[in-house]
């Protein structure tokens, strides 16, 4: 098998701008699979709030760091391609701890992650830049402990709570990618505008998560972005195909030709 070291390097070289990473987000051993059977499909990435929500609990670290880890170990083992973990705020209060449960976190075989600016949800307080700064590092000290090139994807989250502070914004993620940041996950680009500005402005490649309302996946491309994920949407896809098939079957309707699919 690859190693962690190896696919950790292959995800970190998929953040092209321009030719984005497309990451199909899953949430356990079976949705993980069954993307990474996909034509195309890379690297896999989770979503907390799917993981979360499917272990009963609120997203925001409402999951245990043991919880996310043993997550994070079913999925990675259940595929042979790189697999980036949302990791939240690295369920932990400060950077040494970070520290520790991203070594933890490489060891259950995760290629890649997640780190968020936010204390709690994204609309909310934000940690101070260096602060921030700092776990980012952390999370990068564990990965060089390791000899793992950990792809980290930090994730400026403050233009959602202040979105007319783009410089704010633009500072921190210069900030993460001088802190050892592969990439930078801006949240609110709902604009083909933003989105230029942000590559523009951003020192390094620039990640996004796409919805029905966002710029194109192809635009994206061609506005140079790096990298795009769907978050939760992708669970929401999922569950609302679900419960029209339950809905169609209750109602002794015909079996949905696409519920034949065998796995």
């Amino acid at each position: 098998m690859t190693s962690t070291a190896d696919k950790a390097a292959l995800l970190a070289s998929l953040h092209i701008p321009g030719e984005p990473l497309i990451v199909t987000n899953v949430w356990d051993a079976v949705t993980a699979r069954i993307v990474a059977q996909a034509r195309g499909v890379k690297a896999l990435a989770t979503a907390s709030h799917a993981v979360s929500f499917v272990h009963g609990v609120p997203d925001n670290e409402g999951l245990t760091v043991q919880q996310a880890l043993e997550t994070a170990r079913l999925i990675a083992g259940a595929v042979e391609i790189p697999v980036s973990v949302d990791f939240e705020k690295g369920y932990a209060p400060d950077a040494a701890g970070v520290r520790e449960n991203v070594a933890r976190l490489i060891e259950a075989g995760a290629a890649g992650l997640n780190i968020e600016d936010s204390l709690e949800s994204a609309s909310g307080p934000l940690r101070e830049p260096a602060d921030a700064a700092s776990r980012v590092a952390a999370a990068r000290r564990a990965a060089e402990d390791a000899g793992v090139p950990l792809a980290i994807n930090a994730r400026v989250d403050s233009l959602v709570s202040k979105p007319a502070d783009w410089a704010g914004a633009m500072d921190r993620a210069n900030r993460y990618l001088d802190a050892g940041a592969t990439s930078v996950f801006v949240l609110r680009l709902p604009t083909e505008g933003l989105v230029e500005r942000a590559v523009r402005d951003v020192n390094g490649p620039v990640a996004v998560i796409a919805d029905p309302n966002s710029v194109p996946l192809k635009r994206l491309a061609e506005l140079g972005i790096a990298r795009v994920s769907f978050g939760p949407g992708t669970l929401g896809l999922t569950l609302a195909h679900l419960q029209r098939a339950a809905a169609t079957l209750t109602a002794l309707g015909d079996y949905p030709a696409e519920l034949g699919f065998a796995y």
